[in-house]
């Protein structure tokens, strides 16, 4: 049975907002991830990565805010602090130092992580009913497999 954010039990809404938590998590390092890259990437393919390293941490920063306030309808908490997000992410701070082609394999890998998290988090949403999470999750996790995708072709 399809439900909204307020019919949803308390354990539910809270196992989703877990989740999505971690989403916010990934995203946020994954952001920051691109942008670092972005700022220090050099060599011969310097103007089409710092374009591409753009677009992606422009998205996800609009993706972190999309994610914190699906988890805000929900009517709990958004962890937003930085450490608390290095903390759960499975993806991990880079400190930039790294060729284009490391760059690029690093934030591949990143995408499909999260993408992988995305669907596991829309697939805890749909076993509760939450088809509104579970379509942002959907939606996000298509947009970090076309960035994996993007990148990959770099290394082709």
């Amino acid at each position: 049975m399809t439900q909204t954010a307020m019919s949803l039990s308390t354990d539910a809404k809270t196992a989703i907002a877990d989740a999505l938590n971690q989403c916010v998590a990934e995203t946020a390092v994954t952001t920051m991830l691109a942008q670092n890259f972005h700022w220090n990437v050099t060599g011969m393919a310097f103007g089409p990565l710092h374009e591409l390293f753009q677009q992606i941490y422009e998205d996800h920063f609009t993706a972190q805010d999309d994610l914190a306030e699906r988890i805000k309808a929900l009517d709990v908490h958004a962890d937003g602090t930085l450490a608390g997000m290095l903390k759960r992410s499975k993806i991990a701070e880079h400190d930039g130092h790294a060729s284009a082609e490391d760059m690029v394999k690093t934030l591949q890998v990143a995408q499909e992580t999260l993408a992988a998290t995305l669907a596991g988090a829309g697939e805890l949403a749909a076993s509760h009913g939450d088809t509104l999470t579970e379509d942002l999750c959907i939606a996000r996790g298509q947009t970090h497999e076309k960035f994996a995708w993007f990148l990959r072709s770099h290394l082709r």
